[in-house]
């Protein structure tokens, strides 16, 4: 093991923070920073700088994967036959002295001393969350979560997909307009394979939302879902994400916002969203 003294207090104190000293060097740090003021100053910096970095790393594994990645995945064939097996190359081995892997080493603990001690100083994620939310108002507009819980739901109960069925198609008219506040018409997606079979009304961000869902006959489930917007966004393109396995494409017309959520494998989801648009 290395002789950490020969290294600088930075370096000293991120092997100890990344569990690399052995319980006697452990215990000479832990004294030095007993009685070391700027020691421990330093040390609080870089603990603050790996945590910092763990919970940017975490933020970023969350974050939704991209629809037409997903898609692209999924629709890739496997190869027809095998492929033949590249001749392998003589393996050389690196056997590097002891002067060499002394470098090695001190390049390593530099390098982590740098980024853990700029992260360290870096101002906290949670300060700048708190600082966003006080100089600009809440945006309380995102409703996408509300309308994937209720579609995981309706395709975890198929045998209860709606509260109105489709027969009673004037009711579902009337009472959804009443109740949302929009006109509306049910689009006929019956050439695209998709069976009406109902409606319901559901929240999204404490707000009232419509539902009209269809069925196919392989038992996939799609929803549109719409709601009324006093705030028109920037845009009105369509757009597609994907959260939880589920596709959403999303577009906003005449006061109105909707949101088109089925399978993230259903290739043709934005098309559909297209020929929705017109026709509700």
């Amino acid at each position: 093991m290395l002789d950490l003294r020969k290294l600088s207090l930075e370096a000293q104190l991120t092997a100890l923070l990344d569990g690399e000293v052995s319980p006697e060097q452990r215990h000479e740090l832990e004294q030095r920073l007993a009685s070391d003021e700027n020691a421990r100053r330093l040390h609080e910096k870089l603990r603050h700088g790996a945590d910092f970095g763990r919970r940017r790393l975490d933020d970023v594994l969350k974050e939704p994967v991209p629809l037409a990645l997903v898609r692209s995945i999924k629709s890739t064939q496997p190869p027809k036959t095998p492929i033949a097996q590249r001749a392998t190359r003589p393996q050389v081995k690196l056997a590097p002295s002891g002067p060499q892997a002394l470098a090695a080493a001190l390049i390593l603990f530099a390098l982590g001393c740098g980024i853990g001690y700029f992260a360290g100083t870096a101002p906290d994620a949670d300060e700048i969350a708190t600082t966003t939310s006080t100089s600009a108002p809440a945006n309380t507009s995102d409703w996408l979560g509300d309308v994937t819980a209720y579609q995981r739901l309706l395709i975890r109960q198929p045998r209860h997909l709606v509260e109105v069925p489709a027969s009673q198609a004037e009711e579902i008219s009337s009472w959804l307009t009443t109740a949302i506040g929009v006109p509306f018409r049910v689009p006929d997606l019956s050439a695209k394979a998709w069976t009406f079979q109902g409606a319901r009304v559901i929240l999204g961000d404490n707000r009232p939302v419509g539902q009209l869902v269809y069925s196919n006959t392989d038992g996939d489930i799609i929803s549109i879902c719409f709601r009324k917007d006093a705030q028109p966004p920037e845009t009105d393109d369509f757009k597609e994400t994907i959260r939880d396995e589920i596709g959403l494409v999303t577009w906003h017309n005449a006061g109105t916002s909707y949101v088109l959520a089925g399978p993230s494998s259903e290739a043709a989801l934005g098309q559909l969203a297209m020929e929705i648009a017109t026709a509700i």
